[in-house]
């Protein structure tokens, strides 16, 4: 089992997932018959409440359709602009601007740090579907134990961000074909505090985005190169965790994962079998993609710095590359009439 919170069962013709958290539980399976007993069973133990096909989940609402599934977080978003006094406020067009950086010097301290944390950690949970502000959340997060002014007027930024579509989501097509393809990237040097460079990247099921993240790598990288080596590790592992995870849902793949990665001196270095000296300090990172090479789960392949949609969880854009990215991100407003009842 690859999830500790995940339980299935399976024989020939029938199968059964049931995930749980706490005392909340999901249950989902092609066998009526099974999840009845199973519910059964759940109550002359525990005393559940069958609340019925899933609509609410810890804060994620998810719709359902034909096309597939949407997932979103509009009433925790509204609640977050309820809280912070904003639900009438101008709406930003970025959750981040992309001229001022942010250091954690340079501004006079904000008083009030555990207001500040608490808005971080919400804004954290707000990302399980809002990616677009994922690198914005994680820069903030830098700062929470000394805040400052100009951070908390940052974080204010993305609250105005949220106002401009609260009802945001990933969409899970149903059409979806079942292979893997991942997206990765680095932004070399980017914290002008430590000069530590941030891992992004994206990885779909299909045409549908699984997984993300936006995370500062945890050494200084000397090159472009090594950050790009680490956020491809970083991602490989990914792909292998998801691959198991989808076989505990009986989801195999014939073909390797598509890795995609726009510097060519990384993927050269994941291709050579022969380590050089200045590649040594990376060896173990250079092993777990090779070996994955080898074994056929990843199959890198080449991308256009222009088309690499991972530069929105590495730096600050502008409004346009923002607006151009997030279009391609699967992101959809369920409550825009474009959207055509998705």
């Amino acid at each position: 089992m690859n999830d500790h919170s995940l339980f299935i069962n399976s024989s020939e013709g029938s199968f059964t997932a049931l995930l749980v958290y706490v005392d909340d539980i999901i249950l989902a399976g092609n066998d009526k018959e099974e999840i009845d007993r199973i519910k059964q069973a759940l109550n002359e133990t525990f005393k559940i409440k069958d609340l019925g096909d899933l609509r609410y989940f810890l804060g994620l609402e998810v719709a359902r359709s034909k096309k597939g599934i949407m997932v979103n977080q509009r009433k925790y978003a509204l609640e977050l602009l309820t809280d912070a006094g904003l639900l009438a406020c101008k709406p930003a067009v970025t959750p981040i601007d992309n001229v001022a950086k942010l250091s954690s010097t340079g501004s006079a301290s904000f008083t009030d740090v555990q207001a500040y944390r608490r808005l971080i950690g919400r804004l954290m949970y707000l990302t399980n579907t809002r990616h677009d502000i994922t690198f914005s959340v994680q820069q903030l997060s830098q700062f929470l134990a000394k805040p400052t002014i100009a951070h908390y007027t940052a974080a204010i930024r993305i609250l105005r961000y949220i106002k401009g579509a609260p009802s945001l989501g990933l969409f899970f097509s149903s059409s979806n074909s079942a292979h893997l393809k991942a997206f990765c990237d680095s932004d070399w040097g980017t914290c002008s505090d430590s000069r530590q460079s941030v891992t992004g990247f994206s990885v779909y099921l299909g045409n549908s985005l699984v997984s993300w993240k936006s995370k500062k790598q945890r050494t200084i990288s000397k090159s472009s190169c090594e950050a790009e080596y680490r956020a491809m590790a970083a991602v490989t592992c990914e792909i292998q965790w998801l691959t198991y995870l989808l076989q505990d849902f009986k989801v195999f793949f014939e073909q390797p994962s598509l890795l995609y990665c726009d510097n060519d001196s990384a993927r050269y270095i994941a291709a050579n079998p022969v380590f050089h000296e200045r590649t040594k300090h990376i060896e173990i990172d250079c092993h777990i993609v090779r070996e994955k090479l080898k074994k056929g789960l990843i199959h890198l392949l080449p991308i256009s710095t222009t088309e690499h949609l991972p530069d929105i969880y590495t730096k600050a854009l502008s409004p346009q590359s923002f607006k151009s990215i997030c279009s391609k991100l699967g992101l959809i407003n369920i409550c825009s009439p474009a959207c055509g009842g998705y």
